[in-house]
């Protein structure tokens, strides 16, 4: 649901916030007082076009921020925002924020993180349907018009049926592509793979390979030089005559003439003894390691040789061995695929073959649901406007034939014909703003649970209603705010008295500039805007509008 709109230096708004409710909310004033100012902002933060004129006269730029809980919205907006690189949600507030300036500059950020206007006009399919003189419309769009015959006939689960053996038919179509080639491309391609698979295997790659090579390599290079050193180590350490071990002996004598005068001395001999013991070790250690140092000319030109390898086939093949042999087995699969060509072919064919019987059979049954839905449907919506005062209209839904794709092989169009005698046009031919919204409610509320769109805007909804028709408008809003967040601006008290939440937009004059406010009302504000409504000032219209509110 929207919580919060904030809008500064937009047309006749200065600084204004609106915190909006669940459930049902009508905005209502005085014509001019600028309730379609709440409209363009929302219209500009979802992504539509920026028209410089509605910045306040004497400032430099306007913006809005729309802050969405998403806690409920089941399109994939964590994925979506992960892939644009954008600002996950915190604690399932998503925040769209829009800024243009006099001179044309555009901003606009999704959780503080700046992105284009197509991303954010994305997002605004997901998040608000808006009904009036504007085109921010999805009912509109034939595609979603589908998704919305399917999920008022229970067919997901067909349409995600077909669309999984389209995409199994895709990837075979595209084996069956990389096989298909003129015989020299074929020659070519053979020869490469037969070149790569060799090179790779003829190596016999270990994935960690590289690592104790290259140990290896540095000590042979180095083999003389540890060797030199090594041997210096032992020399001083026992070999020379004025070796420590040597020296070690002399010490032992004097600590224990020591001992012998002192018998308190005696842990300097055992300390001495330990002494000794480790350089006895370390003497034993460094002969071994002297022993292993192997001046190997030719054990080094090996190594050399791997490592040019080793390099060459990770610049070919992939930034590590791993890489390599993951190639390596990739290329091996291809080569055993081309060199069976005719028989994959063959094995290709018939599996799309079989796929395109599957198709076929699963495209009959998804069209047949959806022709038997659509009488359904159209009699559900049919009804709801003969309510909204449209007495001998008709809604349908025409469908034909189309281009196969991960919806099915339908082609759908929601049409409609408002008087008798004339032919139903689709929806999007409708020229009548007022016919438009009504429309657009009676789908609504036959659809309330189906539509995955949480926030629903109705602009002119009561445009030439009156009377008992306009008391169905408002109880047809709260139906539907029942299960999705309404806003509604409105002329009619019979419209904004069911309402859960009622807003009254004001044009007040301070400091000699004309600036538009908002305010939320309560019970007995909600009386006297109803009254004002009504047209009277007396007693009779306010009664009639606390009977309105029962």
């Amino acid at each position: 649901m929207l919580t919060t709109l904030r809008i500064k230096n937009l047309a006749l708004v200065t600084d204004l916030t609106l915190e909006l409710q669940p459930g049902c909310n009508v905005i209502t004033g005085e014509t001019g007082a600028g309730k379609s100012i709440i409209i363009g902002a929302l219209n500009l933060v979802l992504g539509e076009r920026a028209d410089r004129s509605l910045i306040r006269s004497g400032e430099e730029s306007c913006s809005v921020e729309a802050v969405f809980d998403v806690r409920n919205l089941k399109t994939p907006l964590k994925d979506f925002l992960e892939e644009n690189g954008l600002e996950p949600c915190e604690d399932n507030q998503l925040v769209l924020k829009r800024t243009f300036t006099a001179t044309g500059t555009n901003r606009q950020f999704v959780n503080g993180s700046p992105t284009s206007l197509s991303v954010l006009a994305s997002i605004g399919e997901w998040l608000v349907d808006i009904h009036g003189p504007h085109d921010h419309q999805s009912l509109l769009n034939p595609a979603k018009q589908l998704l919305i015959l399917d999920a008022f006939g229970k067919l997901e689960r067909e349409r995600e049926a077909f669309g999984g053996l389209v995409q199994r038919r895709g990837a075979h179509e595209k084996e069956k592509s990389a096989l298909i080639v003129d015989e020299k491309t074929y020659a070519q391609q053979l020869d490469l793979l037969r070149f790569q698979v060799q090179e790779i295997s003829t190596a016999r790659l270990q994935p960690d390979e590289e690592t104790s090579v290259e140990a290896e390599f540095n000590r042979a290079s180095n083999a003389a030089k540890l060797l030199q050193l090594s041997q210096a180590a032992l020399d001083a350490l026992s070999e020379n005559e004025n070796s420590l071990l040597t020296q070690a002996g002399a010490i032992g004598r004097t600590l224990q003439e020591l001992h012998r005068v002192d018998p308190a001395a005696a842990n300097l001999a055992e300390l001495h003894s330990q002494a000794v013991a480790a350089l006895n070790e370390l003497q034993s250690e460094l002969s071994r390691y002297a022993e292993k140092v192997d001046v190997d000319p030719a054990r080094l030109a090996e190594l050399e040789e791997c490592l040019d390898l080793i390099h060459s086939l990770k610049r070919k093949y992939g930034g590590t061995l791993v890489e390599v042999i993951a190639f390596g087995e990739e290329a091996k699969t291809k080569l055993q695929s081309l060199e069976s060509r005719d028989a994959e072919l063959d094995r290709l064919n018939a599996e799309l073959k079989k796929l395109d019987a599957e198709l076929a059979k699963a495209g009959r049954k998804l069209s047949d649901g959806r022709k038997k839905t659509i009488p359904q449907l159209a009699k559900a919506v049919s009804k709801q406007l003969q309510d909204l005062g449209f007495k001998q209209s008709k809604f349908d839904v025409a469908i034909a034939p189309a281009e196969i794709t991960l919806t099915g092989s339908d082609a759908i169009e929601f049409q409609f014909a408002p008087n008798p005698g004339e032919p139903a046009k689709p929806l999007r031919a409708i020229a009548s703003s007022g016919e438009m919204a009504r429309v657009m409610l009676a789908l609504k509320t036959v659809l309330a649970s189906e539509d995955e769109v949480p926030v629903l805007i109705f602009d002119e909804v009561d445009a030439n209603v009156g009377g008992e028709t306009a008391n169905t408008v408002g109880e047809k809003m709260k139906q539907i705010g029942a299960k999705r967040q309404v806003l509604c601006i409105t002329h009619l008290p019979q419209v904004a008295a069911p309402a859960d939440a009622h807003y009254v937009v004001t044009k007040q004059i301070k400091n000699g500039r004309t600036i538009s406010e908002i305010q939320l009302l309560d019970k007995k504000e909600r009386v006297t805007e109803l009254t004002r409504m009504l047209g009277g000032r007396g007693d009779a219209a306010r009664k009639h509008a606390e009977a309105l509110l029962i």
